[in-house]
């Protein structure tokens, strides 16, 4: 099995170059940041890593008002706790699909992943608690002729 090379921005690169009023060009350097996805049952989350006070944003929206329940805001943070990094790095999530236990898992995912891409030395930290796992459970399908995936309809002997 092949490792994977992460991807080190060591210096900004220069991303667009503006035009000021007077004709003079000014160059503006691109974001530091570290990009992973995570997925949980349907959720999938794109999550954006970079340098900042410790700010968590889910699809435009602050972290607590995302995520009502204690336990799936616990399960975000999780990685980031782990690692002692948490007021480090301000963390962009764009998350969609599934319902919000989903996506706190896959937002976790995506945090470790994203850590993993930051510092390789994280890896085997975040990989001891668990936090690089795939969950690789999924919602089964419902079948003909039975009331779910696996209840069935009521026997009668007669």
């Amino acid at each position: 099995m092949s490792m994977r090379v992460p991807s080190i921005r060591t210096k900004p690169r220069l991303r667009r170059t503006w035009r000021c009023k007077k004709g003079i060009e000014k160059q503006v350097p691109a974001l530091t940041q570290w990009l992973a996805t995570g997925r949980r049952k349907t959720s999938v989350a794109r999550v954006f890593l970079r340098h900042g006070s410790g700010n968590i944003v889910v699809n435009g929206r602050p972290f607590d008002k995302y995520f009502a329940t204690e336990s799936s805001r616990l399960l975000c943070k999780q990685a980031l706790q782990a690692t002692e990094t948490s007021d480090k790095f301000d963390v962009l999530v764009l998350a969609n699909g599934g319902g919000t236990a989903g996506q706190a898992g896959a937002v976790r995912l995506g945090i470790a992943r994203a850590l993993c891409e930051f510092n390789l030395e994280l890896r085997g930290k975040l990989k001891s608690l668990g936090y690089l796992t795939r969950d690789p459970r999924e919602h089964e399908r419902k079948k003909y002729g039975q009331k779910g995936a696996r209840k069935r309809f009521q026997f009668s002997k007669r």
